[in-house]
């Protein structure tokens, strides 16, 4: 293991980009710490949990522990939003954390803008960069005015992604609704959560069509290179998380994503997420993450060492990216891809063949590492003990009372 190049670092919440940012910066010969990151996460042997104890909403739990007298050896550290919960926390508590540490310098108004899916779409709007049709929803009553406009499918998307995955764990980002019966139902019991939610058009067509930008923008304002990929297959299709990616390289998307990107003044690390639109051609919005994606370990199986490079550039090193990196290369999540072909299979949209042949190529794994295999076998245990949960009969109701 080489000398430690600087000062330690704290992830603030995350999975796999956690995991692939731990894996760096261990190499490289940073002490890793994470707060609130997955529990396969923690069993990286480049990482060390920190389980602060407290109640109430993460990010302040999170931030009374970093101010307070149990994270002192912690002074100093670099902190790193590896979720929207840790960009909420070092937004709300900048001036305090910035005495006691270290972080990229930031725009907290651009990045709370991008937490929120309205303030994206509107932002992206007033960039001109194109977005699917979408409509703003205070109350029911907004439902109603908009109901000749509606075109189903339809998206109800939460505006924060993280008090929506907090209060509906292991579902899928949104709802989707066919008709105005499923739109209320579904609109009700987000609101009755606490939720605030917004209506977007779902744009027709196969996973393949997603794609996204990646960059680092300096304190200038600058990029500091230029990185986009391709969905190949989510889970479930066409509505659930990548499970099979690809880079490439296309212009055009780099294009928009930066024109949205400096519109909004974003700094540091983003990921602009788009769809291709078969309809009239454009390039589409999805959603745009101020932070490191969960691909991240494909960027740097690529060639090019994100968390390494942030991290240089953190503490005021000056640090440079190649200028170019593997394209056509994979990155496979196996068990969600085994669903996805299978849901896929169902449809008659993709063969025992097809999908083997889909897979005949060099792959990256983001979770198993040979010299680093706990958190792949740890995940893999939860998936299984979630799975015989869920097959076990449910007990009756006397039984239950019993």
């Amino acid at each position: 293991m080489p000398n430690a190049p600087g000062p330690p670092v704290v992830l603030l919440g995350g999975d796999t980009n956690a995991l692939a940012i731990a894996r760096s910066l261990g190499a490289f010969g940073v002490t890793v710490h994470g707060i609130g990151v997955a529990p396969y996460v923690e069993r990286s042997r480049y990482l060390t949990p920190i389980r602060p104890a407290g109640s109430g909403k993460p990010e302040d739990v999170w931030a009374r522990f970093l101010l307070g007298p149990d994270a002192q050896r912690h002074r100093g550290s670099v902190l790193i939003a590896t979720s929207d919960i840790g960009i909420t926390m070092l937004c709300r508590y900048q001036a305090e954390l910035a005495e006691l540490y270290t972080f990229d310098k930031f725009d907290a108004s651009a990045q709370l803008g991008m937490l929120d899916k309205l303030s994206t779409y509107e932002g992206a709007r007033s960039a001109g960069v194109p977005t699917p049709l979408f409509w703003r929803v205070d109350s029911e009553s907004d439902i109603e005015t908009w109901r000749n406009e509606l075109v189903y499918p339809l998206i109800v998307k939460p505006l924060l992604s993280h008090e929506y995955k907090a209060r509906f764990p292991g579902v899928t980002k949104f709802r989707l609704v066919h008709d105005h019966t499923e739109l209320l139902s579904a609109y009700r019991e987000l609101a009755a959560a606490g939720l605030a939610v917004m209506l977007v058009e779902k744009i027709p067509g196969s996973d393949e069509q997603l794609c996204s930008y990646t960059t680092y923008v300096d304190s200038s304002g600058s990029p500091t290179f230029d990185y986009t990929k391709s969905m190949l297959r989510r889970n479930p299709p066409n509505e659930g998380l990548g499970c099979y990616h690809i880079t490439d390289w296309n212009p055009e998307v780099r294009e928009v994503g930066q024109r949205l990107i400096e519109h909004v003044g974003l700094r540091g690390v983003s990921v602009s997420e788009f769809i291709r639109d078969t309809r009239d051609g454009k390039l589409k919005l999805i959603e745009c993450n101020a932070r490191f994606s969960a691909a991240v370990p494909l960027t740097v199986a690529a060639g090019l060492d994100l968390p390494k490079h942030v991290y240089l550039r953190t503490i005021g090193e000056h640090h440079e990216l190649p200028s170019d990196y593997t394209t056509g290369l994979r990155m496979l999540y196996l068990s969600d891809d085994v669903r996805s072909f299978l849901a896929l299979r169902r449809r008659g949209e993709l063969s025992l063949g097809g999908w083997i042949r889909s897979l005949a190529h060099r792959q990256t794994f983001p979770i198993f590492r040979f010299d680093d295999p706990a958190p792949a076998i740890a995940r893999a245990a939860q998936r299984l003990g979630k799975a015989a949960t869920r097959a076990l009969p449910k007990a009756s109701p006397r039984r239950q009372a019993a």
